[in-house]
């Protein structure tokens, strides 16, 4: 390299940030407008907030170090200012945003407030394989309302969505449990201890993957896994695993309808003040679920549920794939979760210092659109290019803007080669761009008033069937000359 020469970039994406061409986006796409319409008509308003927000504003996401950098991407907003500014992140969900917008608002809202958002969040977190830095939610909430109904209406909306974006009934399930269960259950069994109780949730989390052999171990004095690493157990009493042990086969037990559920739950042991209460809460929903008849199949209630018992209050939900699913290499894989949420009663008062009752509902939009993909349900999703009017010579320039502008006026998505390159690469062009159809205005033709038609729909389909070359050559499959006023029904029949 000489000392002028340029430096050049490597081409290259940042780590979990992902490129996305019309498939993807076209997925993305349909189910956000599904589910939106949903949400809609279920009477949530949109709101839509800005991609950044005040760091503070994030919560338990905002470090105590000097640059909040810890799980979100943070900037100092110095606005033109000498002094050093406040730091701003991008939103890691779309419910913090919710939270500061209802605080900052609450005096003007309809209350309760239905709002529903959807975009991409941003987490600075180590990305992998199917996760990513940046990918989008689409949420629903109601704040302002601590009846067990609101945590209902959530969840059965949350079917109907699901049902909005593809899936139909078996595909996925809605799991329900209420975080107050183990605060009663740890209450009344004497485990005060932060660290112990998060240790016996995390146990309890792995139940799907390690069985009640491995659990249990983890809740009592700790297990050695098979690659010899040693993890220390909760050390909890003997009566609360005991319960465990009931709440964890209830989850188990696909007969049970909620109610039965409930009733398991109740016999079980001492679930303190807490567990009762949120046994009736359950039951309270069951009811509300009953009257809007949501199957017994679409949600079931499951104790074993900790997800974000941190966070959450009350009601806690997750939307899990029933679907079979494959990697690209055609091997099964799970995908588990693809939405979740909860009752929320804190997060506004943060802001405030007064509490407000919350509760809502979040679809992992990306995360949804490549389970659906992994489950070969993605073929709706393949787009479609324009119908391509092909280039013979500068002359004839005006009868291809014409032909490209009728088919435009007449609603077709068309486009005239704009390249200058011959009929042959021409055609893998059009072919490359999934066009439905090519347009040749040849000399001929415009002599004659005519125009050819290759149908590729219908070549690609014959090409899939015939073995030899000579075949191909001899058929022609879906090629027509018509008069040239023909054109734009021809076309619609292609495309229709």
């Amino acid at each position: 390299m000489t000392e002028d020469a340029p430096i050049r970039p490597l081409a290259r994406n940042p780590r979990g940030f992902a490129d996305k061409r019309g498939r993807d986006l076209t997925a993305e796409r349909r189910i956000v407008a599904r589910v939106s319409e949903v949400y809609e008509r279920w009477g949530f308003e949109p709101l839509e907030t800005p991609a950044f927000e005040y760091a503070d504003a994030l919560g338990k996401f905002l470090p105590d170090a000097d640059r909040p950098n810890e799980g979100v991407f943070a900037l100092q907003d110095d606005a033109g200012s000498d002094e050093p500014g406040e730091w701003m992140a991008l939103r890691y969900d779309h419910t913090a945003p919710l939270a500061r917008f209802a605080a900052q608002t609450w005096e003007t809202l309809p209350k309760p407030f239905r709002r529903y958002a959807y975009g991409p969040v941003w987490r600075n977190e180590k990305p992998g394989p199917g996760r990513f830095r940046e990918f989008w939610q689409c949420d629903a909430d109601t704040v302002g309302s601590d009846r067990p109904e609101a945590d209902a209406e959530i969840i059965a909306m949350a079917c109907e969505g699901l049902r909005g974006a593809g899936l139909d009934a078996g595909q996925a399930q809605i799991r329900v449990s209420n975080r107050k269960l183990f605060d009663g259950l740890f209450d009344a069994g004497g485990v005060t201890e932060a660290g112990q109780r998060l240790t016996a949730l995390r146990a309890i989390d792995k139940f799907d993957r390690l069985g009640w052999d491995g659990v249990v171990q983890l809740l009592g004095e700790g297990r050695l896994d098979d690659s010899g690493d040693y993890t220390k157990g909760a050390h909890l009493p003997a009566n609360v695993i005991s319960t465990i042990d009931v709440f964890l086969a209830s989850a188990n037990s696909p007969g049970l309808s909620r109610a039965e559920t409930i009733h398991v739950l109740s016999m079980s042991g001492d679930l303190g003040a807490a567990g009762e209460a949120a046994l009736n809460e359950l039951a309270a929903i069951d009811r509300a679920l009953n009257a809007m008849r949501v199957d017994q199949d679409a949600v079931k209630f499951d104790p074993t549920i900790v997800r974000g018992l941190e966070y959450y209050t009350g009601a806690v939900f997750e939307a899990e794939l029933l679907l079979d699913t494959v990697d690209d290499k055609g091997r099964p894989v799970r995908f588990g979760s693809i939405g979740g949420g909860g009752r929320y009663d804190d997060l506004v008062a943060r802001f405030t210092g007064q509490s407000v009752p919350a509760t809502g509902f979040s679809f992992g939009v990306s995360r949804l659109a490549s389970a659906l993909r992994a489950a070969g349900r993605g073929a709706e999703d393949a787009v479609r290019g324009p119908v391509v009017v092909i280039v013979f010579s500068e002359d004839d320039m005006d009868h291809y803007l014409n032909a490209v502008a009728e088919l435009r006026a007449a609603g077709i998505a068309a486009e005239l080669y704009l390249g200058r390159a011959g009929m042959k690469a021409q055609m893998k062009y059009a072919d490359r761009r999934g066009a439905p159809a090519v347009v040749i205005l040849g000399g001929d033709e415009i002599a004659a008033g005519e125009v050819t038609i290759k149908d590729l729909d219908a070549g690609r389909a014959a090409a899939a069937a015939i073995a030899d070359n000579d075949a191909w050559k001899a058929e022609r499959p879906g090629q027509v000359k018509i008069a040239r006023d023909g054109l734009v029904a021809a076309i619609k029949g292609i495309i229709e």
